[in-house]
């Protein structure tokens, strides 16, 4: 276990980007095999088979989310997710800027098995460079006669057209996405109906994330079986995990699935920053339960092995906190996030991650009280398990409450800083 190149095996040739790039290292050679060759049917078993898992938070079997799309004469659509604006990550914007093709490749195929004819590419809107990449490589795409109609004289049409979102993190959940994509607000909707049923135009839709597409390729041509030797037996393959915080070497790192946190901190990263302690890890993005350094020392970079301590991969972004990391500060920061991002739609988001932000800054500020965590832990029960259409609540609420349990005593002690200032003036 450790680092594992399947994405980014050639993603330092300066021309990666290009589709002449991309074809000299066996780009587009699956397309022809899944157009060609290849059922409906047979992709989405190959993809099964692999075990692939979502890679924008999760974890969702890609095989199974295909199957779901019902055979029926609507149009069905395909959506690339790449609005990442999970704080702390990264790793799909390196991707979008560096292996288009590879991400192409993998939607003409996922619209082969899905019986799509019309795919978007959704991009955050703050990713001007990305966004540029993505268009020229769909321009060269048409050009090649890789998009469009009859690709590669397979007798398949595919469409494919890139969006640009307006730099809201809400519309990183698929629902508010597809209303974006569609002109109006990006406000999450109810479900049921799914996406797969009742999508983009009311017709079956599948979104998936930049990484998840850029996995298709890869198992196509090495086989389902092949892929799945790689990483644990039931969280197979690699992820990209973009590693910031208190770390001395911070980036992106191509890491097989099962590879012990520990490793990827003390050997892939160099450590910890100027030889301090670990304090805390925060293993998947903001949402994700933030880990003591104990735990962190037991776990490993999967699916299970992270839901087993409560917290979850997610985005792919692992955040290092050393022992000179203010914890209260760092809770404040996140729930300012939440408060900021949350599009208003549900009362106990709009209202909840808005108190739960104020109450930390008196915290932090040192004029909390006792009364005001006790508060937070109460707030916190009404803003998840389903009060809301979305989790951003939910969200909010595991970047907080996990902090203010295992590190309680940092929060108690902002309580008492005014005072016994106050005390010695």
């Amino acid at each position: 276990m450790g680092l594992k190149k399947v994405l980014t095996t050639h993603i330092e040739k300066p021309d990666s980007h290009t589709l002449a790039g991309y074809k000299a290292v066996g780009g587009y050679t699956a397309v022809a095999k899944a157009l060609k060759d290849m059922t409906a049917e047979q992709i989405i078993s190959e993809v099964k088979t692999s075990g692939l898992r979502g890679r924008g938070g999760a974890g969702f079997p890609t095989g199974n989310k295909w199957g779901f799309i019902p055979k029926t004469e609507k149009p069905k659509y395909l959506v690339c997710n790449g609005d990442e604006g999970e704080p702390g990550t990264y790793k799909d914007r390196l991707l979008i800027e560096n292996l288009p093709h590879m991400l192409i490749e993998g939607m003409i195929i996922a619209a082969k098995a899905i019986d799509s004819h019309q795919g978007y590419i959704y991009i955050r809107g703050e990713f001007f460079k990305g966004i540029d990449i993505v268009e020229k490589a769909v321009e060269e795409a048409y050009s090649s006669g890789l998009l469009g109609k009859n690709i590669l004289g397979s007798g398949y049409d595919f469409e494919l057209a890139v969006y640009s979102g307006a730099g809201a993190y809400i519309c990183g959940e698929e629902s508010a996405l597809i209303n974006s994509l569609e002109g109006r607000r990006g406000h999450p909707r109810l479900k049921p109906p799914f996406p797969a049923v009742s999508g983009l135009y009311s017709c079956p839709t599948v979104v998936n994330n930049v990484e998840t597409f850029c996995n298709v390729p890869h198992i196509l041509n090495m086989g389902g079986e092949t892929y799945k030797k790689i990483g644990t037996e039931k969280s197979p393959g690699t992820r990209l995990f973009a590693v910031s915080g208190h770390v001395e070497k911070q980036g992106i790192y191509e890491v097989e699935l099962g590879t012990p946190l520990k490793d990827l901190i003390f050997e892939i990263c160099g450590g910890i920053k100027g030889g301090k302690a670990l304090k805390a890890v925060i293993p998947g993005g903001s949402s994700a339960p933030i880990l003591t350094a104990e735990e962190a020392m037991t776990a490993t970079m999967d699916f299970e092995s992270i839901a087993s301590l409560k917290s979850m991969l997610g985005s792919g972004a692992v955040i290092i906190l050393s022992e000179e990391a203010d914890l209260v500060e760092t809770t404040y920061r996140l729930a300012s996030f939440y408060a900021h991002e949350s599009c208003g739609q549900c009362t106990p988001c709009r209202e909840g991650t808005h108190w739960v932000k104020d109450i930390l800054h008196k915290i932090k500020d040192g004029e909390g009280t006792e009364e005001d965590l006790q508060l937070i832990g109460a707030l916190s029960r009404n803003m998840e398990g389903g009060t809301t259409i979305c989790p951003l609540a939910d969200a909010c609420v595991m970047a907080v409450r996990p902090a203010l349990t295992k590190f309680r005593s940092e929060f108690l002690a902002k309580l008492r800083s005014k005072k016994e200032v106050a005390t010695v003036g």
